[in-house]
Order: C-alpha cells, then sequence, then structure tokens
C-alpha cells in the first residue's frame, strides 16, 4: 500500500500536491461556513452524579437553562445609597440584554448578601442552555456589569458561561512550538527549504483534521477542547514522520543513490516505519473508547483522526514534494554534508559501546530515576478545573475568590443532594446534613416541577477542589445516607462538580485496568510480529509503563503541590488517560525507529552488539531531533493560559525527554546488550501463527539466512 500511494504521489507530484492543497481549501471553507458544534460533557451513565442530572432532566421537561453571576464588593459595605442606585440600574440594563431571562435582587433574595455586608450577588437566569449561549452575548454582560465599577465599587463576573467567554483564542502557543521547530529543522539540514518541508507536510494534515473535526461535531460529541489537543499532537507527530522519512531520504543520498531510489529505500524502509508506528499510537488511542468516559471519546475521536492524517500526509504529500524539490534539496544536503567535517554517528556508536562495556550501571542508574519520577504519581489527586485554578487576573478568579471570602470556601462548589421519596423524606435529610459537621449550611428543600423530586444545595466548609470535600462526598455516600434510606424507604443521591470528579476518578480506576491491557497487549503482538522476539514487546511494554508513570509523577509535583510556583490543585480528570494513550503510544514510535534499524542490522550481519552500536548510530541524532521537536512543540503549550493545556503539555514534553535520551540511547542498549541473541528468540510455534510483517527491504533482510540467526 505504502508502494502504491507513495509512487503515485512521485509519478504525478503536482497532482499530488494540488490535491492536498484544494482538500485542504474545501475543508476549511466548509468548517467556516459551518461552524463549530463542540459540545463538553462529562457523563458518566451510572453514576450518583449522573443520576442527579438524568433525574432533573426527566422531571424538568422544559429543559435546563444557566445562568451568570454577577459579584459585587465594597469595603465600606454595600449599603451605601449611591452604590445601591448604579447597582440597580446596572441590573435593569442588564437584564435587557440578549437571551437574559431574568436578573436576581442582590439585596431582597435570601442569602445574596454576606454577614458583613460588603459582598453581594446577583444571579443572571438565562433562556437558553449553556450549548446554546454566544461568547459574545456573554461578553456583553460582562462588560455591563462592569461598567459601574468606580469609586470603590468592585464588580467581577462569574460561571462556566463566563470562565468559557474569557478563554484566549490561541495560536500563541502553536506558533512558538512550530518555530522552535523550524529552527531545530534548519540547524539539522543546514537548509531552510529541506527545514520546511517536514513542517510542510504537518501544517497540511494538521489544517485538513482542524476541518474535518469542525465538521464532525455537527455529528459527534466532541469537547472544546479537543482542537488545541490535536494541533499539539499533530504538529508534533506529523513533523516526526516527515522528519524520519526525509532523514532517511537524505541518508541514502549521501551513500550515493539517486533521488529516486533515495525516495523508494526511505518510503520502504522510515516509510513503514511510521505507517507501523502511527498504528500504535492509533491502537493506544482507540482504547480510550472502550473506557466510555463522556466526551474524552469525542477526544480520543479526534485525536486518532489526525494521526491518521499525518500518516496519510507522510506517505503522499512528502513524497510529492521531494519529487518536485528534489534537486535542489539534493544541492543544499551534499553542500551542507561537504561543509561538515563530523563523521556522522561516531558520538552515538561511541555511546553505545561504552554502555554496552559496563550494560548493568546505565541500566540500574537509568530504572532507579524513572521509579523516583513514579512515586509523586501514587498521590496523585483527580478534579475537574473551576475558576480557583484560573489565572489571578480573571473576572472569573477574582469572583471565585469574593465569593470565597465573603460567603465560605464551599460555596463555589456546593453539594447538589437530591431525595427521591416523600416530602418528610426531603426535610429529614435536610435535617441531617445540618448537623454534619463538614457542611456549613443546607438550603431547604425544593420540590422540582412535578412535585416528586426535592432539591437542595449542601455547603462544605472546604473548597470544591480541596481533598476534605472529596473525603465529606464519600463520607456521606457511604456512611450517612444509607442508614437513613432504609429509615424512609427513599433514594438518595448527590452530585455537583465535586461528586462527579470523584465519580469520573472511580470510573477511570475500574476501567483503566481493561484498557491498560488492551492497549499494551495488542502493542506489543504488533511488535511480536514485526520483530520476531518474545522479549523485545515485554522490554518496550515494561520502560513505556515507566516512562508514563514518570510524566505522571512530574505534572503531580508541579500542578498538584505547586513546585515551580504553579497554581496548586488537582489534576484534570482526564488528563492522565490521555497522556497515557498519546505517550505510549509515541513512545512506540521511537522503538519501532530504533529497534527496526537494529534489526535491519542485524539481519545484515548477525552481530548483536554490532546491531545495536550501528542501529543507535544511525538513528540517534533523528531520534534527538525528532525528539526535541515534538519536546518544544509539547513545552510551548506551557504558554497558554489553560491549565488542562499546561498539564498536557508538560506531561508530554517530560516522557518524550526521558523516552528519547534516557531509554532509547541508554537503557535500550543496555538492556539489548544483556539480552544478546536472545533478545531476537520466538518460540517456532509462536513464529508460525503469527503474521509476517516486514519493515525492512526484502533484499536487506534476506542478508543472513534466517536460520542461521536464529542459532546464531
Amino acid at each position: 500500500m505504502v508502494h502504491r500511494v507513495a509512487g503515485w504521489a512521485m509519478r504525478r507530484a503536482g497532482l499530488a500536491v494540488t490535491l492536498w492543497l484544494v482538500a485542504l481549501i474545501v475543508v476549511t471553507a466548509g468548517a467556516t461556513l459551518i461552524g463549530s458544534a463542540y459540545k463538553n460533557t462529562n457523563s458518566l451513565p451510572g453514576t450518583d452524579s449522573q443520576r442527579v442530572i438524568d433525574i432533573f432532566r426527566e422531571h424538568q421537561p422544559q429543559g435546563a437553562t444557566d445562568s451568570v453571576q454577577i459579584v459585587l464588593y465594597d469595603e465600606n459595605g454595600l449599603a451605601a445609597s449611591s452604590a445601591k442606585t448604579r447597582i440597580a440600574g446596572m441590573l435593569a440594563e442588564v437584564g435587557e440584554l440578549p437571551h437574559v431571562a431574568a436578573v436576581a435582587d442582590p439585596f431582597t433574595a435570601k442569602g445574596s448578601l454576606s454577614a458583613d455586608g460588603k459582598t453581594a450577588y446577583a444571579t443572571v437566569d438565562l433562556d437558553v442552555a449553556a450549548a446554546d449561549m454566544p461568547a459574545a452575548d456573554v461578553r456583553a454582560i460582562i462588560h455591563k456589569a462592569q461598567g459601574i465599577a468606580t469609586d470603590g465599587l468592585q464588580v467581577e463576573l462569574g460561571g462556566d458561561l463566563v470562565r468559557s467567554a474569557e478563554e484566549s483564542a490561541g495560536g500563541a502557543s502553536e506558533g512558538a512550538g512550530i518555530l522552535a521547530a523550524l529552527v531545530i529543522l534548519v540547524f539539522l539540514f543546514g537548509s531552510l527549504l529541506a527545514a520546511s518541508l517536514p513542517l510542510l507536510t504537518a501544517v497540511f494534515a494538521v489544517g485538513g483534521t482542524l476541518g474535518l473535526l469542525v465538521i464532525a461535531s455537527h455529528v459527534f460529541t466532541i469537547p472544546s477542547y479537543t482542537a488545541p489537543v490535536m494541533m499539539l499532537v499533530g504538529f508534533g507527530v506529523g513533523i516526526d514522520y516527515a522528519l524520519l522519512i526525509f532523514s532517511r531520504y537524505r541518508g541514502e543520498l549521501l551513500k550515493g543513490a539517486d533521488r529516486a531510489k533515495a525516495a523508494r529505500i526511505a518510503l520502504d524502509t522510515a516509510g513503514r516505519s511510521v505507517i507501523f508506528a502511527g498504528c500504535t499510537v492509533v491502537i493506544a488511542l482507540l482504547g480510550l473508547l472502550a473506557l466510555g468516559l463522556g466526551s474524552l471519546q469525542g477526544l480520543a475521536l479526534g485525536v486518532t483522526v489526525t494521526v491518521l492524517m499525518t500518516m496519510l500526509a507522510a506517505v503522499s504529500l512528502l513524497p510529492a514534494l521531494l519529487t518536485l524539490f528534489g534537486k535542489r534539496i539534493e544541492r543544499s544536503i551534499r553542500k551542507h554534508a561537504a561543509k561538515s567535517r563530523r563523521h556522522q554517528g561516531d558520538g552515538w556508536r561511541k555511546l553505545a559501546t561504552t554502555v554496552q562495556r559496563g550494560p548493568w550501571v546505565p541500566l540500574v542508574l537509568g530504572t532507579v530515576a524513572l521509579v523516583a519520577l513514579c512515586l509523586p504519581a501514587l498521590d496523585l489527586r483527580l478534579g475537574f478545573a473551576d475558576a480557583s485554578t484560573d489565572a489571578p487576573a480573571k473576572t472569573s478568579r477574582k469572583a471565585y475568590d469574593l465569593l470565597a471570602s465573603g460567603f465560605g470556601p464551599g460555596f463555589n462548589g456546593p453539594l447538589i443532594v437530591m431525595s427521591e421519596g416523600t416530602p418528610k423524606a426531603a426535610k429529614d435529610l435536610n435535617a441531617l446534613l445540618a448537623k454534619d459537621p463538614g457542611i456549613a449550611g443546607v438550603t431547604a428543600p425544593q420540590l422540582l416541577a412535578d412535585g416528586k423530586v426535592a432539591t437542595m444545595l449542601a455547603f462544605p466548609k472546604s473548597g470544591p477542589q480541596d481533598k476534605e470535600t472529596s473525603d465529606l462526598v464519600q463520607r456521606l455516600r457511604d456512611e450517612t445516607l444509607p442508614p437513613l434510606a432504609n429509615e424512609t424507604k427513599a433514594t438518595y443521591l448527590i452530585g455537583g462538580s465535586t461528586a462527579a470528579a470523584d465519580d469520573f476518578a472511580s470510573a477511570v480506576s475500574k476501567r483503566l485496568p481493561i484498557f491498560v491491557l488492551v492497549v499494551v497487549g495488542l502493542s506489543a503482538l504488533l511488535l511480536m510480529a514485526v520483530f520476531r522476539s518474545l522479549l523485545i514487546p515485554l522490554k518496550a511494554a515494561v520502560l513505556n509503563l515507566l516512562s508514563i508513570g514518570a510524566s505522571l509523577g512530574v505534572i503531580t509535583l508541579v500542578f498538584q503541590h505547586g513546585w515551580f510556583g504553579a497554581q496548586q490543585g488537582p489534576i484534570e480528570a482526564f488528563v492522565p488517560v490521555m497522556i497515557f494513550a498519546i505517550v505510549f503510544g509515541l513512545s512506540m514510535d521511537y522503538e519501532v525507529f530504533l529497534i527496526s534499524r537494529i534489526h535491519e542490522e542485524w539481519r545484515r550481519s548477525g552481530d548483536a552488539r554490532e546491531a545495536v552500536r550501528e542501529g543507535l548510530a544511525n538513528t540517534g541524532s533523528v531520534i534527538t531531533a525528532a525528539a526535541a521537536i515534538m519536546i518544544v512543540v509539547f513545552g510551548a503549550f506551557l504558554l497558554s493560559p489553560d491549565r488542562m493545556l499546561n498539564q498536557f503539555g508538560l506531561g508530554l514534553a517530560v516522557a518524550v525527554l526521558l523516552d528519547a535520551l534516557l531509554i532509547r540511547c541508554v537503557i535500550v542498549p543496555a538492556v539489548l546488550r544483556l539480552m544478546g541473541a536472545r533478545a531476537w528468540w520466538l518460540p517456532r510455534w509462536l513464529d508460525r501463527l503469527l503474521p509476517v510483517i516486514a519493515l525492512e527491504r526484502a533484499e536487506e533482510a534476506d542478508a543472513v539466512p534466517a536460520e542461521q540467526l536464529v542459532h546464531s
């Protein structure tokens, strides 16, 4: 298939590039015309928090609408007549804005004024759900409300809609990552034209996928944060895949091959490795679909399509570009090679020789370092981001802090407690919650429209992101509510943001073993079929899991414990499983690129030590450059104001750094040295069962007879 696709692209290079360009324009235009329909949902069927939402929808047939909070603060008190007059006028004007159904009076609504009289809030009820509220209309409410913030009166706005409206449009992080990647490629190839080809390939793949994602959002449930995550992964993977093929093409040219032959060899070796490596990433991402965790499925689907598009671009668009610009690229490659006096690969040969001379020391030290970085992940706590983790300058964060200061830390994240039963059962529940030592206050039971269900808000004494609040939810569910439910024959449920985060973490914990088993097992089987080895897949699985654990340990230290000045708080609930899927796939990429070249040398020479030295010499600089590109692309997302993207970026950058430098260049050569020829052993019965998947040219694979290799 690679031969047919790449061969056609090289024969019809102009047409191939034109088709890619037309497809990009058409998809982008279509996406612009119809717009996106992203939906953020954390639905978890079968959990208490999801049942609260489902029952509410069932008993409120008119549908749920959203709201915005206007928070007011005055150090001298809000009772001054001038302040009250300005506030009343502002609230009246807000009530006339689009999609505003009603605005509560903070001075008459029960519980809306703090005990000290300095803080109050007005609830702005909307006539649409959050998904249908235009961001421009939310910003209009923000601007109108903050227009009276003078003479000591502070006005801030809170709510999920406000947080969404404040979010940056992005672009700076992606731009910084691409620019840094271009600089690395120029240093590697010594030519701006040569450096531009992998970058251009990635841009076409990511651009096309972004348009498809917008269109697909009208059919599938795709969360709004899919686009930045997709670009993060797409640029990193896309540049790397094109780089690895182009590097092999460059190497064959320097060996004396003509352009056509160099392209064929590059696609027949590195091209196959790219396809296989991409398949391992796809397998890991599709494993997320089996978890059944709300919009995480849409995110996995979006990133999977991105990887597939980068694979297609690497074996169709890149060969066409190599054909069109081949003569100029060859000139610049040979010119750069003539200027360089370094012996290509000598440094990596020396490193491999040093590691092989005493393999136990680097193996033990490297493994201990990885395990040490994994340990903090044992304390990892999951949650959903709220305004407390926003930047201090945002109005949503200021509103959060004002409400916490005026009404208590638990006010920003009340527990939604639901009672299905008699009115007396709801009153008994209300009285029991009011006596709980972990609850600061509880509202009176409110019957839903049909009178069959009652709800109340319980305000914890701790904040929504605090561990004490999660412990409170667990204690209420396990110890406090069951005896009362047995007595009243009613059903009691607890929902809200903290409860939903706890349910998400519990669902992940229950399903994670199956997810890990499927992803690791299928990837190991693929590696076993490719390399005809039992120990290589086992080694890859163990080391990949260590690199994932180490990356999770680092983000736990930074974002949960506040290292390097980061805002403390829980890790986004779906970040660990996404990091697992993406990192496991990317780790397999480097495994395939390195081991396939070692395997190629092993099949040619039959010397295990020489195969490791030559394999590392031929791929070390490329893997390092590819890793550097991924690190700068992923690391650039630390510049984003979004905490979730910060966690993704850091986790992926750390994992790639450890995998490419410590694991692939130090630990893997040490392990292969200790394994020797046994690394390529496979039981005969298993060899007969597995399909044959070759990653190198047939003429090279047959250089040493297979029977001789088995007994060598």
